[in-house]
């Protein structure tokens, strides 16, 4: 996933996309591997662009296509994929629909160009498109928009079996945990085991989250590591401690 815009960067923006992509990409079976957040600066969106989609089966990113000078995600789609970029003629259509006769002005037309060869992607919110280029996706920034348009592509995407997560929280720091988690780790190599410290009620303590895409071997793992808590002098909690 890439994130673009001056304004996530500077802080004055927080972003919210970027979770939730990761879960409901995790919901459909497949894995978010890195997310980038770039300036709004052509030669850096490309760079970010052109590296991510030799490397992944699906680019996503969210940011820059307003109808603003610096929205220039467009742009730089184009210089990534060495094409041209025009107002697309079922872009254009959209907007001329949904705009009242006069108002669309050719700052809102800007919304229209898409790089040579693009497929739009439905807006049901503000109709302003996205668009994919291969396999790049480009949705709005604003998330109430950016989650309508990702809906309406997720048929398009293929996954594999969903991952199952379980998460054990205990009183335990996390030196103490950590040699039986590597050898626990070792005994399920399917199960994917991350470790996240806490510090609550002036105690130290742990999570240990575990996915998996088989239920029973999770919850084997799960109830594995159970014991060595127990082993260790604690009760194991089930889920995240608050």
């Amino acid at each position: 996933m890439i994130v673009i815009g001056n304004e996530i960067l500077s802080g004055r923006t927080k972003d919210k996309n970027l979770g939730y992509i990761a879960e409901r990409l995790t919901a459909l079976g497949i894995q978010l591997r890195e997310a980038r957040f770039v300036a709004d600066d052509m030669e850096a969106i490309a760079d970010a662009v052109n590296a991510a989609r030799a490397k992944y089966d699906y680019v996503f990113i969210t940011g820059g296509i307003g109808p603003t000078h610096d929205d220039i995600t467009a742009d730089a789609l184009a210089h990534a994929f060495g094409v041209g970029i025009d107002h697309n003629p079922e872009a254009v259509a959209i907007l001329e629909a949904h705009y009242e006769p006069g108002m669309l002005n050719e700052a809102r037309l800007r919304m229209a160009r898409t790089p040579d060869g693009a497929v739009l992607v439905d807006n049901p919110v503000s109709r302003a498109p996205g668009f994919r280029v291969e396999n790049v996706y480009v949705f709005a920034g604003i998330p109430a928009i950016m989650q309508a348009m990702f809906e309406g592509i997720t048929h398009e995407l293929t996954g594999s079996n969903p991952l199952h997560s379980r998460t054990v929280s205990a009183y335990l720091a996390e030196g103490v945990v950590a040699q039986r988690l590597g050898a626990l780790q070792a005994q399920y190599p399917d199960v994917e085991i991350g470790s996240y410290p806490f510090y609550q009620i002036n105690r130290f303590g742990i999570s240990i989250v575990l996915r998996c895409t088989d239920k029973a071997r999770l919850d084997q793992a799960a109830e594995a590591y159970k014991q060595i808590v127990r082993e260790l002098g604690e009760e194991p909690i089930e889920g995240e401690i608050h």
